[in-house]
């Protein structure tokens, strides 16, 4: 079993940048791929970034593609999310996620997900 622990949200400007964190617990923890999604007010959920057991692959949502980076530190039991270049429409609760399958992943199939950090980004 994983458990999942966000930090790092806040209030940023547009143009500025925020790391988020997600310490995780659990023996397993290299084994899972990790994901990142957001939820702004009044919509769904949606698939941010995601990164392989192994941090050799990732993947990204087109709309931060470019502008944000997923990193993992399987000594740390840590994954990162590095926001750069942020936008208004950035603004959403950030949640981590670990799942067995990193293909999966976009579509949400995760076992494990955080409570989530908030991410206020203003004009």
């Amino acid at each position: 079993q994983v458990r999942v622990v966000e930090s790092g949200g806040g209030l940023v400007q547009a143009g500025g940048s925020l790391r988020l964190s997600c310490a995780a617990s659990g023996r397993t923890f290299s084994s899972y791929a990790m994901g990142w999604f957001r939820q702004a007010p009044g919509k769904e959920r949606e698939f941010v970034a995601a990164i392989r057991w192994s941090g050799v692959s990732t993947d990204y949502a087109d709309s931060v593609k470019g502008r944000f980076t997923i990193s993992r530190d399987n000594a740390k039991n840590t994954v990162y999310l590095q926001l750069n270049s942020l936008k208004p429409e950035d603004t959403a609760v950030y949640y981590c996620a670990a799942g067995a399958g990193f293909n999966s992943l976009r579509a949400g199939l995760a076992g494990y997900w955080g409570q989530g950090t908030q991410v206020t980004v203003s004009s």
